[in-house]
């Protein structure tokens, strides 16, 4: 199901269930509430709940925000080693030239077409990258350069081999949830409650007061929803996440 898609339902959800509970609430009420007698006490907590929860909400926002950040910079790096690799490659004889490209390409494939699939369904990276990896390590490491102009390149590519590995690392450290299930808890729990103080505050059946209640539920449905799709970097959006390896290597996936 289309991530939008999803965003679309759970904004719809939150607002029909406010909306039905008032009006559930409304019919149930006595003959005798006067929706205008509100303890300050409640008004002056139901201030301070929503307060602290957007301090939450605004915290976890951030928390994803770095993660995906800093996962979508693992990407770029690893990708960019790679294609030095590839481009610096182009002073050794051409049997070795091709040889260490067609290294690249089979882990750069594998990594757009297997591997970015593996660590969305199990949290992890694939032997088989990491088999393609070592072979290309082996392949650029084992050569004896026979010019100075050839030893100059030797020692850049080997850096830039070491750059990708460390990028990888990096990568599988970031693949999976970054936020605590405890905190999920807290943040869901934050919600209801938050949203149920709108009823402590006995509101009416109006029609603006009905469309701010459901505007209200609708945006902290999409928070949540923003929180979850950047809780997975690998996950959520993978064709985006896997992007500079695909602007780098235009032909990976085929």
């Amino acid at each position: 199901m289309p991530e939008w898609l999803v965003l679309t339902l759970a904004m719809l959800a939150a607002c029909g269930v406010v909306v039905i509970i008032t009006l559930v609430r409304h019919r149930r009420a006595p003959e005798d509430e006067d929706p205008s007698e509100t303890p300050d006490v409640i008004e002056y907590m139901t201030m301070w709940i929503g307060v602290v929860y957007a301090i939450v909400l605004g915290l976890a926002i951030a928390g994803v925000w770095e993660g995906r950040s800093a996962a979508q910079d693992h990407v770029q790096a690893e990708a960019v080693a790679l294609h030095e690799i590839s481009e610096r490659v182009r002073v050794y004889p051409p049997e070795i030239r091709d040889r260490i490209r067609d290294d690249v390409n089979a882990y750069v494939g594998h990594v757009v077409t297997t591997e970015w699939k593996t660590m969305a369904d199990d949290g992890d990276l694939t032997d088989r990258g990491t088999a393609l990896l070592q072979r290309l390590r082996e392949d650029v490491t084992d050569y004896e350069p026979r010019t100075d102009f050839e030893a100059q390149a030797y020692q850049p590519l080997v850096d830039q081999v070491t750059a990708a590995d460390q990028a990888r690392i990096a990568r599988g450290d970031s693949t999976g949830a970054t936020m605590p299930g405890v905190v999920w808890f807290g943040l869901l729990a934050g919600a209801v409650i938050t949203i149920g103080m709108v009823f402590a505050l006995q509101i009416r059946r109006t029609p603006r007061e009905l469309v701010l209640a459901g505007l209200f539920s609708a945006l902290i449905a999409f928070l949540l929803f923003l929180i979850w799709d950047f809780d997975s970097p690998y996950n959520h959006g993978a064709a985006d996440a896997a992007q500079p390896f695909l602007d780098l290597f235009p032909d990976a996936r085929d």
